[in-house]
């Protein structure tokens, strides 16, 4: 059931809207999940309404499939898609780390070292939830310190894509213990300034990471 916290003013269906997509793009509602109305209504403590409206906004996104006389589904995410996100993450984050060992300043620097940190002990816990978070954090950094408005806009439109392809990967492709070794890469040439080797080692972490959807497909869940 929906949290209905009386400091949040936002629209019913906003919030049911921003609720199921959250849910899509965690994993918690699993690709090809049927999205039934009446169940979701009931699940959230809401009218079949506001439900309506956020599948229909969540399929002009592409989050949710909608197939007539069969009902609506959360999308499936196929070996092409993946790689097609890759390869456009891999472009832009390329080019932030070429930036950013430029123009990272000292506290952000400081900020990196500790997200890399914390997501090597993600790591040892074997926490996914943490390992996502200080994933996500530690490109975030990045991209913010190149202090370019235009490739930042560019990246934010790619991240709720990435987000929800990081909660694919970590679960079936187990990458986990392999990132710590290239994060320190890009951490190390971003710290010396070598704006080459830091778009470079940023390319050698999405392109393995391409070779491995490649080579194993996506092995999604389904119910």
């Amino acid at each position: 059931m929906l949290n209905f916290d009386i400091q949040n003013h936002k629209p019913l269906r906003e919030m049911v809207y921003e609720e199921l997509k959250m849910q899509i793009l965690t994993g918690a509602i699993i690709p090809g999940t049927r999205m039934m109305e009446v169940e979701l209504a009931d699940e959230m403590g809401v009218s079949r309404t506001p439900i309506r409206e956020a599948i229909r906004k969540l399929e002009k996104e592409g989050l949710v499939t909608i197939e007539p006389r069969r009902g609506a589904y959360a999308s499936m995410i196929s070996t092409e898609d993946m790689v097609a996100i890759l390869e456009v993450r891999q472009d832009l984050e390329g080019l932030a780390a070429f930036f950013a060992a430029d123009r990272m300043q000292s506290a952000q620097l400081e900020e990196l070292k500790d997200e890399c940190a914390k997501y090597d002990e993600a790591v040892e816990r074997g926490s996914m939830e943490d390992m996502i978070r200080h994933d996500t954090r530690f490109h975030r950094i990045i991209v913010d310190s190149c202090h370019n408005k235009i490739l930042v806009q560019m990246i934010e439109q790619l991240q709720e894509l990435v987000l929800r392809f990081r909660y694919i990967y970590y679960d079936n492709f187990k990458r986990a213990e392999n990132m710590p070794e290239e994060h320190a890469a890009i951490l190390k040439a971003i710290e010396s300034g070598n704006a080459a080797e830091a778009r470079a080692a940023a390319d050698v972490h999405i392109d393995r990471l391409k070779e491995l959807v490649i080579k194993e497909g996506v092995q999604q869940r389904h119910i």
